[in-house]
Parts: C-alpha cells; structure tokens; sequence
C-alpha cells in the first residue's frame, strides 16, 4: 500500500487535464415538481432508487419525498440524446420516506423496492411493468416504528433470500436524546421465502449509509456502516461486521478506528489493483480510503477528493457532504467521483451555500473539480443522487434529489467522449441481478477494471442496472464474470459502444 500511495504522489511530465463533462439542465423532462420536504427528522435522507421497474431497458427514477409524497418516475426517452422524457405514475401513497433502494428479494426476476422510513419500512413486490404491492407481512419483514436512514444486501451462500441490513438513527423513543440516543440496527436472514425475526446490531451509532462488499475478495462479504459523529457524540466510529460468525471487526482484527460525521458510502476500484477502494462523505473532510485487500489507508490530501471547503463562491465555512458515486463521468477508462452537497439545514457552523462536486481522474491518479464548467455545481441542499445513462447514448446523466427544493436532473452531451460497454448480467434464481458479482474488464494495455455487484451505499439510495465502463480509444475490451459462487466465465471480447447482457 506505501508503494501505491507513493506512485499516486511520484512527480511525473504534464500531462494534458481530462476531458470536462458537460451537462444540459433536463428538469423539463420531468411530468412534475418533486421536492424532499419535511422538519427535524428528513434533515438526513432524500435518496433516489435508479432502476428499470418494466425491462425496457432505460432506467426509472423512485425518488423519496419526506413529508411529501414520493415519486416514481417512468423513462419514456425516445432515444440515444434525444431529450431527456419521464411520465409520472400516482403517488405510492408513501409519505414520510427517506430513501429506497431496488432488489430482486423473491428471485423471481422482477425488481422488488426497499423502502425506508421515519415510521414502518415498506417493503415492496415488483410486478414487471411497474406496478408495487406491499409484501413486507408476506415476507416477514415486520419492523418496528423507527428512523431508517440505510440499507445493504448480499446473498449468502445457501440461502434463497437476500440477507439484509437496515440501518437506524436516532432513538425517538429516547426521552434523553437526541444526543448519545443512536438506535441499534438490524439483520435480517431467512429461508423458505419468509425471513426470520430480525437480528439486531449492536451497538449502532446513528448509521447513515451501510454497504454489503467483498473488500478482501476472499468469497466473505461483510457489512461496513458509516455513521454520524454528530449523534453519537463519543465512542463511536465506522463499523465492519463480519457475517461467519457475525461479529464486530476490532482493533485486533486488523480495523482501524474511523469517526467522522459520517452521512454516504462510494465503493470502486481507482488504481486497477482489483481491491474496492472507497470514499466517506461527512462534514468538512471526505475521507477516501485506499484498500489493498488487508487494510484501509487514508489517502494523501494530494489525490484531491477532501473537497473539504465549498469550490466556488466566497464561503469559507466546511463543506457537507452526502451522496457519493463512482463512475467514468467521460468515459476515458478512471473512475470519477460525485458528490452531492448541502446544509444539514440552517447549521452555523457549515457551508450554506455549498456546490455539488464532480472531480474527474487525471490519468496520475490525483482529481480535478469540474462541477461549475460542467453545469452541476448547484447551489440547493442536495441529498441523494445517482447517475445513469438516461437516454441509452453511452454518456452518464445525473438525477440529484434536494431537501426543500426541486429534484434535479441532467443530460450529459459531453462530446468527443471515449467510447463504452454496458454491461448487465443474468443470473439463476434467487440472486437473479448477479449481487456479489464481480465483472472484470481487460483492455489492450493490459490494466483490467474491476467492478462490484453490490446493494447499498450512497446516501438512502442506490441503483441497479447495467454497469458503465469508459473505454476511451479502444475499440473494444475482453469481459468476465466471477459469480457470486466463485465460478469464472471466460474471456470474450466484445466491440465499444453497446450494451451487453451476460447470461449465466
């Protein structure tokens, strides 16, 4: 890991800067006006779930609303850069939500939706052609009335249903709170289509994003949680949870103690060396993390990505951050990173008029803010966000959701981008979107993108869909699938500029 921290720093000749995005403001594109609304208790929370509820294959929008209704948005783009077109379906008559994230539970190819409240979580069966009924009684997933500000999944070998984790915040029952009044979170596993009574994690120290990954690539997923310093106030700190036997990492486990104000999580492999690396947005410092399979080092402040500080304007109060995304904004082969930004509200001591992030890769490993020459860098209190290719022309869009003010959404028609693969995948039942997955994508000069199938992360909100390789000038790229078994697929080359499905 020194080495590689030493190589991100080595000096080397200039080299020309990426190619800046460009993003056309496609709010229009929307049937109607979505805001998160709502007091003390949707000050954290407003994801987006991003997922194709009707196998179309262009990407639908669920976006949680507070106080206010929730939304989900149907795709009805025409076409590659056509403009940017959703039609609204009625509201779910779900109120006081916080955020969702989608998820085959019952394998039966259809993506169901989790969806997380202040009050009773819902959980919610697909039909195919977006319609949802509420299966939570069917599934036993029976819940208490609680704050429910994260989510994660994975499947364990040998079990037909998806093991889950809801991660809660504050206690509201707690007369002594809301301060040191973090609730416990909960696991749930189970067999024979209905789960068992949930397991509760403990202690919980007011999590705000949880991600199910396989960060040793070693066959064992484990759970990490970013939690809020804000509300734990001591002795808390970023958590891993071992699944066999379920148990807490420590110190003599080899985890390091983090705490942070911790609000999202981004998982991606920046530096080609196969191991998922991440990033955790909080207020003032976001902390990324390098991970060489054994342990997580903090990166130098070098790399660019604290983006501690707001990048344009005159405020010189710390930032807050809160969604965090992974993705080849340009398609020159790097990761970038997205960062949605926002007062927690009306707080003193923090930024009120704070920018959206969107730092591109340069190829030396280190980042450049781009936000304001791409059109992104908004000024509202943004929340959950997530990008995807709307419009099926190989270009990321960006759909961001804010608190008290409209949801966002972008069109990238940056030109003279490189080129692409899509990559979507389809596995055997129960686990039929290949979560646990690793897709492996070689190029000509021999570095090879790694990608994780996971459920989570972010902040209340996430996506599933086909997964967005840049290519810059290659003309195409050799893929394999290692299954969530451990089973390879061979090498196959595939031409750039398409998207592909990977059968079992």
């Amino acid at each position: 890991m020194k080495a590689l921290l030493a190589l991100l720093l080595v000096s080397e000749p200039a080299l020309a800067e990426p190619l800046t995005p460009q993003f056309l403001d496609a709010s229009s594109g929307l049937p109607s006006e979505h805001i998160y609304a709502g007091g003390w208790e949707h000050f954290v929370g407003g994801g987006v779930a991003v997922f194709d509820c009707n196998g179309d294959t262009r990407p639908d929008i669920f976006a949680a609303g507070g106080e206010a209704p929730s939304h989900l948005f149907i795709n009805q783009t025409e076409g590659p850069k056509k403009p940017l077109s959703f039609a609204g379906t009625p509201p779910l008559n779900l109120t006081h939500v916080t955020g969702a994230y989608p998820l085959d539970i019952d394998g039966d190819g259809h993506l169901d939706l989790a969806v997380l409240r202040v009050g009773p979580n819902v959980f919610l069966k697909g039909d195919g052609a977006c319609g949802f009924t509420d299966h939570t009684k069917v599934w036993g997933l029976t819940n208490p009335d609680r704050w429910s500000t994260a989510f994660s999944a994975t499947w364990e070998l040998g079990r037909d249903l998806p093991t889950i984790a809801v991660g809660n915040y504050v206690d509201r029952a707690d007369p002594d709170g809301p301060f040191e009044a973090c609730d416990e979170n909960a696991l749930y596993r189970g067999s024979n289509e209905k789960y068992d009574d949930p397991i509760a994690l403990s202690p919980g120290y007011c999590a705000l994003s949880m991600l199910f990954s396989d960060w040793q690539r070693n066959g064992e997923p484990e759970l990490r949680i970013s939690n809020d310093r804000h509300y734990y106030v001591r002795g808390g700190f970023e958590e891993m949870w071992q699944l066999n036997p379920l148990k807490l990492r420590g110190e003599s486990e080899g985890w390091k103690k983090v705490s942070l104000w911790g609000m999202g999580i981004a998982s991606g492999d920046l530096n080609a060396d196969g191991f998922p690396d991440v990033m955790l947005t909080s207020m003032g410092d976001q902390l990324l993390q390098f991970n060489d399979g054994a342990q997580f080092v903090n990166a130098p402040y070098s790399v660019g990505t604290y983006a501690q500080l707001p990048h344009i304007g005159d405020e010189g109060r710390p930032s807050t951050g809160w969604h965090a995304e992974f993705a080849d904004v340009n398609n020159d082969g790097l990761l970038d990173l997205f960062i949605a930004k926002g007062n927690v509200d009306q707080m003193p001591s923090n930024a009120s008029a704070d920018p959206n992030n969107l730092l591109i890769q340069r190829p030396d490993g280190t980042f450049v803010e781009t936000a304001a020459a791409a059109g992104v860098a908004t000024m509202d209190r943004a929340r959950g966000a997530a990008l995807a290719d709307f419009d099926g022309d190989g270009r990321l869009d960006l759909v961001v959701n804010n608190r008290r003010a409209a949801l966002e959404l972008w069109q990238n028609v940056t030109p003279n981008t490189g080129n692409w693969l899509q990559v979507s995948l389809a596995n055997t039942s129960p686990n039929t979107f290949g979560i646990g997955a690793w897709i492996e994508l070689r190029e000509e000069n021999g570095i090879t993108q790694s990608r994780e199938v996971v459920v989570g992360g972010g902040h209340a909100g996430g996506a599933i869909g086909a997964h967005h390789f840049g290519l810059g000038a290659a003309v195409g790229a050799e893929v394999r699938v290692i299954w969530p078994d451990g089973t390879k697929g061979d090498w196959l080359f595939y031409a750039a500029n398409q998207q592909i499905s990977i059968v079992r």
